[in-house]
């Protein structure tokens, strides 16, 4: 008698829809055709309010300053600035021209911003004078001898900016237009660089095809059209902001809402009651410093319907809340990484919530996901973990100037390994439980820190949680929570940890260390940075 073969854990998003032959200067075009007089931009924190006619001469008074500046087809120009109406500005303005634009952390020291401006070869940087503690102009000025690339340096808020600007309105616009005719969705048109927190970091080097695509994409699955008004407080420097916020408005004809130039909870609630939001988008952080508010039910975000939540992990019990305290009955889920665009899965409007609290969602539109054996790469049976894997027109051209480091990501077939690991259902969905790098191997038993953390997540006085393993002469590895308690509640003691977990997972994935903190190292996307974790745990120990 014959068995049934187990499926495989492979799956390809299927669509009505074709993927978009656009440039983003053309989609943009098209969307001010459709929708002239509707908010196209607002930035609270400036006081602008931009209809689409008005962006689109905006952009191309940016565009023309540019090329008054000398910045030609395939030039890079720097970005380096928390988000603002001018950042949005520039990145409309470069893809207009055909220039490469170079998203610079608006976290970097000199040391990284060096390192960034002469890997990509910036020609031409645009900068804020200073952001929180930074001062950039000095920061700019301690680094440019040893750039030798960079030509012209535009500082935002004073006279360099109101130049480029005017140079802008004195150029003659058929010059954009004779650019544009000769551009290729397919040309680079952005570098990213992700964090390097195994070395120096690398430029993602994204097509006008790779981003366009994926911001329509997920606008698509969000519901998106021109009456959408959606709140972006999470960085535009990275895909998040300018392409799941930024690109997925402009191609529905939808408004972006500006709260501030960073996330602060107070001002991304109060645009949304302000601007009528009906999207609200951050990492779980955010959503925990908002609903941790102690004013929270005060406001009134009755507007909102949707939203994203994405960039790490979601824990399952601030989901719940999201969808039940913030009335955001039809949010979603994304996951993805900067070297696709940046989303792979996402949850759909009709998934229940369990799909929601416990997936990222099924394969997008256009693409495919499979899960293989790490060592082997051979896809595994639905229902066994493994590495996630991703192909299709969400990946990217390759690392900038770094043919080895994009052969190590990226095989010749062209899929992209995530180094995430996960399980796919019998459905498609796909849960995500853990980084390789991350998984604790104590005593010979593979552990998932996410499976502790959820469960920690539920206990009523802590209000946040990552798990991580530290060295341990027996086991090779222990476990060591680390906890921020709600405001009130005592500091949890080892014991009394150890204690809530013994009955709800098995012995030896109960953490043996618990570190209480006020806060987790992050990056500036909201990532919490387990290598610095890590680093720290064995400097306590070692203390002990």
């Amino acid at each position: 008698m014959s068995r049934t073969a187990p499926r495989p854990s492979y799956a390809s998003g299927t669509s009505d829809s074709p993927l978009l032959g656009d440039t983003i200067g053309d989609n943009l075009a098209r969307t001010v055709a459709a929708h002239p007089d509707r908010d196209a931009l607002v930035d609270r924190g400036q006081g602008v309010r931009l209809t689409y006619r008005e962006f689109s001469d905006a952009v191309d008074e940016v565009a023309l300053g540019l090329l008054d500046l000398g910045v030609a087809v395939g030039d890079r120009v720097g970005i380096w600035a928390p988000n603002c109406s001018e950042w949005v500005l520039t990145q409309y303005a470069t893809a207009r021209i055909g220039a490469v634009l170079v998203n610079i952390n608006p976290a970097y020291r000199t040391h990284e911003l060096e390192y960034v401006l002469n890997q990509a070869g910036v020609s031409v940087l645009v900068s804020a004078p200073s952001f929180k503690t930074s001062d950039y102009v000095a920061m700019v000025g301690e680094v440019r001898g040893d750039c030798p690339e960079l030509r012209e340096t535009v500082f935002l808020d004073g006279p360099d900016w109101e130049a480029l600007r005017a140079a802008g309105r004195r150029g003659d616009p058929a010059k954009l237009d004779g650019i544009g005719a000769g551009l290729s969705p397919d040309d680079p048109i952005n570098l990213q660089y992700t964090s390097g927190t195994t070395g120096f970091p690398k430029g993602a080097t994204l097509s006008h095809h790779n981003i366009l695509n994926n911001g329509y994409s997920v606008g698509e699955l969000l519901g998106y059209t021109e009456h959408d008004r959606i709140c972006i407080p999470v960085p535009f420097y990275h895909c998040f902001g300018m392409v799941m916020g930024n690109l997925a408005a402009t191609s529905h004809g939808a408004c972006m809402v500006l709260p501030g130039p960073g996330f602060e909870p107070v001002s991304a609630l109060e645009a949304v009651q302000a601007e009528r939001c009906t999207s609200l988008y951050g990492v779980p952080a955010m959503f925990i410093a908002e609903l941790s508010l102690p004013e929270f039910d005060g406001y009134d975000l009755s507007s909102l319907r949707t939203g994203i939540m994405a960039g790490s992990p979601c824990p399952q019990e601030i989901m719940r809340q999201v969808i039940d305290r913030m009335g955001m009955g039809e949010v979603s889920i994304c996951y993805g990484m900067t070297e696709t665009s940046p989303v792979s899965t996402q949850t759909r409007r009709d998934d229940s919530l369990d799909r929601r609290v416990s997936t990222v969602g099924r394969v997008g539109p256009h693409l495919e996901v499979k899960v293989v054996d790490p060592g082997t790469g051979v896809t595994v049976p639905r229902g066994e973990a493994g590495e996630l894997c991703t192909r299709g027109y969400s990946v990217m051209l390759g690392y900038w100037d770094m043919p080895e480091k994009t052969a190590e990501a990226v095989d010749p077939a062209r899929w992209m390994h995530t180094g995430d690991l996960a399980v796919m259902d019998d459905d498609g969905y796909l849960a995500i439980t853990g980084r390789i790098k991350d998984m604790v191997i104590r005593g010979g038993e593979n552990i998932y820190p996410r499976e502790i953390e959820e469960v920690l997540y539920t206990h009523p006085d802590i209000l946040d949680a990552q798990v991580i393993g530290v060295p341990d002469e027996k086991y090779g590895e222990e476990l060591m929570a680390w906890v921020r308690m709600r405001e009130g509640a005592e500091p949890i003691t080892r014991d009394a940890l150890r204690d809530f977990c013994s009955t709800r997972v098995a012995h030896y994935k109960v953490p043996r260390y618990v570190h209480v903190v006020e806060e987790f190292p992050m990056t500036v996307t909201g990532k919490v940075r387990k290598v610095e974790m890590r680093e720290r745990a064995a400097e306590l120990l070692d203390e002990t």
